[in-house]
C-alpha cells in the first residue's frame, strides 16, 4: 500500500530527500507521491518533521 501526504504538509521537502526511489516531488502546494513509484517502506513518514505522512 503506497503512502500519501496530507494537507498538514509545509513543503519542506525532508520527505522527498528521503526516498530511495524518488516517488516523491513537490505538487500544488504541498508533495506529492506517486502510488506506481512508491515500495511502501515508510521512510517518508518516518522523516516527515509534521507527521503530514501515512499509509493509503
Amino acid at each position: 500500500m503506497a503512502f500519501v501526504i496530507n494537507d498538514s504538509c509545509v513543503s519542506c521537502g525532508t520527505c522527498a530527500g528521503a526516498c530511495p526511489v524518488g516517488a516523491i516531488a513537490e505538487g500544488d502546494g504541498k508533495y506529492e507521491i506517486a502510488a506506481d513509484t512508491c515500495i511502501s517502506c515508510g521512510t517518508c513518514a518516518g522523516a516527515c518533521p509534521v507527521g503530514a505522512i501515512a499509509e493509503a
